[in-house]
């Protein structure tokens, strides 16, 4: 029964670990076109699932900031967005914020060094949460888009008719492994095999060469932000829903830090398999070695295990290696 319960916490570690992945592929997209780690992609996911809610609820952007001027209290217009013409205008507004980050931000800083852009992200990261607390408001928000919740009772009659034992798989997570599954093969066939693709890897190996030979910087950027944003709202849907859409939710940043580490920063397929490695060997440790240690092992495990990578193979599993000769 024991071995039975360990391989319910495995299954259910790989389910967490699509989570984390989900976040992570939004980081290997703006390095893979810009050569710099983008602090600002958990909070894109939270101003996603922020602004999903917003327009889904019909709440009325900057009401707090309408009644404190104007004298009124306004707050909704009276209606209600279906979910999936939400989801369509949140990701053009996502492909808006990717234009007006090019325009605003990184089209003065072609050339420069990474740590610049680093920077620039960091600063966007403050401004864009702060926009959506100004826009939505700081109030902790339910994210609801149909996505089924909940115990799959299939799986536990299954499990239990097979092995007897019943497997607790919650329905969303099953769901968050299909959607991941599609995304990744969805971005490796785009990556490789198609001319943006190809041009986004050359934009990430040197700027001022790409324009050399006719890539348009602008374009490639805008391209691989809006992709990033989209990414970045598929993620804040799964985590919003299963955790509810509330500022902490910025800071699943942190947990893919490790899931990029493992991976490889320059690996789209890397980031789903560091996740899986991440969630797999978190909730393994927590039950095998947690007790032992007082438990609370899920909260560090995995930055250990990031920097026993960054000793031993600092590129991660997918990473390239980068030689440099001087």
């Amino acid at each position: 029964m024991e071995f039975l319960y360990a391989s319910e916490v495995l299954v259910n570690g790989l389910m967490a670990g699509v989570m984390y992945a989900l976040v992570a592929l939004g980081f290997v997209l703006i390095y893979k076109a810009s050569g710099v780690f983008n602090y600002a992609q958990g909070v894109m996911a939270l101003f996603a699932a922020m602004t999903l809610v917003g327009i889904m609820e019909g709440r009325v952007p900057f009401a707090h900031l309408i009644n404190a001027m104007f004298g009124v209290h306004v707050s909704h217009f009276g209606w209600t967005v279906p979910a999936i013409f939400g989801i369509a205008l949140t990701a053009l507004i996502m492909v808006g914020l990717a234009i007006a980050v090019e325009k605003l931000v990184l089209k003065h800083l072609v050339g420069q060094e990474p740590i610049i852009l680093f920077m620039a992200t960091i600063g966007l990261a403050w401004f864009l949460e702060g926009l959506g607390d100004v826009m939505w408001g700081a109030d902790v928000k339910v994210l609801d888009v149909g996505l089924p919740q909940g115990i799959s009772d299939g799986i536990e009659a299954a499990t239990n008719d097979w092995l007897g034992y019943g497997f607790f798989i919650d329905k969303l997570d099953i769901w968050a492994t299909v959607i991941a599954a599609a995304l990744v093969a969805a971005l490796v066939g785009f990556s490789q095999y198609t001319k943006q693709g190809r041009a986004m890897r050359a934009v990430a190996d040197d700027h001022q060469a790409a324009l050399s030979v006719g890539i348009s910087l602008r374009f490639i950027w805008i391209m691989v932000w809006s992709i990033a944003g989209f990414v970045a709202l598929v993620a804040g849907i799964m985590w919003g829903t299963k955790s509810g859409v509330q500022f902490s939710l910025s800071l699943i940043a942190l947990k893919a830090l490790p899931v990029l580490m493992l991976g490889g920063f320059t690996s789209i397929p890397g980031a789903i398999v560091g996740g899986l490695i991440i969630g797999m060997g978190e909730k393994l440790f927590e039950y095998f070695i947690g007790p032992m240690v007082g438990g609370a092992t899920e909260n560090w495990f995995a930055y250990v295990l990031a920097l026993l990578f960054l000793v031993f193979r600092p590129q991660g599993l997918f990473g390239e290696r980068i030689i440099e000769r001087v």
